[in-house]
C-alpha cells in the first residue's frame, strides 16, 4: 500500500510523461497516459483496500474483510478524513459481533470522523443506539433512534427502528 501523496506524485509523473509524449508526437501514447492517471487520482480518495473489505462484507465474510483491513498498517497517515471515518465503521460492524464496547469506539470515531453517505451514518447511529439500549442508556438511545430515523430517507431501516423503539419502552 503506497502512502496517500505518493498516489498524487505518481499521478503527476503520469501527466509529466503524457506531455514528453505529446511533445514527442506520440499522440496515442500521451492519451494513454492521460487516462492513466485516473487510477492513482482515484485510488486517493478511494483506499484499495477499504473497497476490498466492503466487497467481502457484501459477501458476509467478517474475516476476510478483516484481513483486507489489517493490511492498513497506519490509516493517519495512508488514508484520508473520510477513509478514516470508513476504516472505523467496517471495523465497528465487524466488531459489533463480538465485542460491544469496542465496536462503541469505533462507531463514534466513524461518525467524528465523517461518513459521506446518510446510510452509513444511520447504520452506524442505529448500532450506537442498540449499544446504548444495551447499557441502559434511555435518553441517548433515543436521541440516537431518532437522528437515524432522521437520515434514513429511503426507509430501508424503518422496521429495525420500530423494533429498537418498542424494546426501548420496556426499559
Amino acid at each position: 500500500m503506497f502512502h496517500r501523496f505518493i498516489k498524487l506524485i505518481i499521478a503527476a509523473l503520469l501527466v509529466a510523461t503524457a506531455i514528453w509524449q505529446f511533445t514527442e508526437s506520440n499522440i496515442g501514447n500521451g492519451i494513454f497516459l492521460i487516462l492513466l492517471t485516473a487510477i492513482p487520482i482515484f485510488l486517493y480518495y478511494k483506499n484499495e483496500f477499504i473497497l476490498m473489505a466492503f466487497l467481502k462484507l457484501r459477501k458476509q465474510d467478517f474475516a476476510g474483510a478483516k484481513n483486507w483491513l489489517d493490511k492498513i498498517k497506519n490509516p493517519e497517515t495512508a488514508l484520508v478524513r473520510k477513509q478514516q471515518g470508513y476504516y472505523n465503521y467496517l471495523h465497528g460492524l465487524m466488531t459489533s459481533q463480538t465485542n460491544l464496547h469496542q465496536s462503541e469506539k469505533y462507531f463514534r470515531k466513524a461518525i467524528e470522523l465523517g461518513l459521506s453517505m446518510d446510510m452509513d451514518l444511520a447504520v452506524a447511529k442505529l448500532n450506537l443506539a442498540g449499544i446504548a439500549m444495551s447499557k441502559r442508556r434511555k435518553m441517548e438511545a433515543t436521541t440516537l433512534l431518532n437522528e437515524a430515523k432522521k437520515l434514513d430517507k429511503q426507509n430501508m431501516l424503518n422496521d429495525q427502528i420500530k423494533m429498537m423503539k418498542e424494546q426501548l419502552k420496556k426499559i
